[in-house]
């Protein structure tokens, strides 16, 4: 589940206590996004029915100043730094560019739960994986209209269902598609650094 806290002292608190009313038990928790005045974090619940789910956003909504983004079934709980590590293996373990960037896409499209996710020079599609990937040219000017904002640059805004990550010395770019499931600003860095390791690994094989 995704929550919009209030940042303050006490919020998790309270909402760790309605999860635990219904019989929730919270199994992870990670911080997504903090500004001033309102975090976003997303919690592993474990619940003993799946029909308690509604019941559940009810609870932590009746929390002053919370409300639920959504909320999804998993088989697992995504761990963001294992996972990292594990994209990070398979890019590392390429051969050639095209495979790095095969297996950029994949590892991407998996760990971020994505719809889609590509590598592009230019306006040709250098791999590609996922469903109802946008044609090339309209991947293209994604990538040229969001390269021209500093914020999304350092990874700290940007739509909220495209993530773009160039390659720092490459004209590669990454693009991931994400509909009905915000990007948030940890997930924004963490592809920009997938984006640099693989373009150094894409240095090595050069």
């Amino acid at each position: 589940m995704r929550v919009w806290l209030p940042d303050r002292p006490g919020a998790l608190g309270l909402v760790a206590s309605r999860i635990g009313s219904i019989g929730g038990d919270i199994v992870g928790i990670d911080v997504l996004e903090r500004s001033e005045h309102v975090a976003v974090d997303e919690f592993a619940v474990v619940l003993p029915e799946l029909h308690l789910a509604p019941l559940l956003v009810r609870e932590i909504e009746e929390v002053d100043g919370a409300s639920v983004e959504e909320w999804r079934e998993v088989a697992t709980f995504p761990d963001p730094r294992l996972d990292a590590l594990e994209s990070v293996e398979q890019i590392a373990s390429a051969c050639t560019r095209a495979e790095l960037a095969r297996r950029l896409v994949d590892s991407v499209c998996k760990e971020f739960v994505a719809d889609w996710a590509v590598v592009l020079s230019g306006d040709v599609t250098v791999a590609a994986t996922g469903d109802d990937v946008p044609n090339a040219s309209v991947l293209e000017a994604l990538a040229a209209g969001t390269a021209a904002s500093p914020a999304v640059a350092a990874g700290d805004a940007g739509p909220d269902d495209l993530a773009v990550a160039p390659f720092p010395s490459d004209d590669f770019v990454l693009l991931v598609g994400r509909d009905g499931h915000p990007f948030r600003r940890r997930e924004r860095r963490q592809l920009l650094a997938l984006a640099r390791i693989a373009d150094r690994v894409g240095e090595l094989l050069a």
